[in-house]
């Protein structure tokens, strides 16, 4: 039986992957409830639905980090690509039209939570595509029977 290594530096992604996700996902859903259903005198409803569109990727990704099947990886890394992007075009028209897109979880590449929403997305794909992290999603250790 082949062992693979897992760099440190790769586990510690992977520590703060579970901790940063669930956390963004609770943080940037208060914040879009409160913006929608009890911020007074709420015009533009663009940014609190982006901060719940935020809050779902985070929700989605979480689940998915959770679950090892194959399917689970490629939600995964397309909610974490969704994010990415979602980040770099929020981020960029905000700084070029921030009167249209407001305060959200992404304006300014994620500024109001220290840019974690820029560097997240890129620290879990760097984790789901490393070697040894794909075979926990794609080849499952054999569970014992039961006894």
């Amino acid at each position: 039986m082949r062992r693979f290594f897992t760099p440190p530096v790769i586990r510690a992604i992977g520590q703060i992957l579970a901790v940063s996700y669930p956390l963004l996902a609770l943080s940037a859903g208060a914040r879009s409830i409160y913006q929608l259903f009890f911020k007074p005198g709420v015009t533009d409803y663009l940014p609190p639905i982006l901060s719940a569109i935020a809050a779902t990727v985070y929700l989605v990704a979480t689940v998915a980090f959770v679950i090892r099947k194959p399917w689970a990886w490629w939600v995964s890394v397309g909610a974490l690509s969704f994010e990415m992007a979602g980040v770099l075009l929020v981020g960029t028209l905000s700084l070029l039209m921030p009167e249209v897109i407001g305060r959200t979880v992404w304006h300014d590449f994620g500024i109001d939570y220290g840019f974690l929403p820029l560097i997240q997305p890129l620290l879990g794909l760097i984790w789901l595509l490393w070697p040894e992290n794909r075979r926990l999603f794609f080849n499952p250790a054999p569970r014992s029977p039961a006894r």
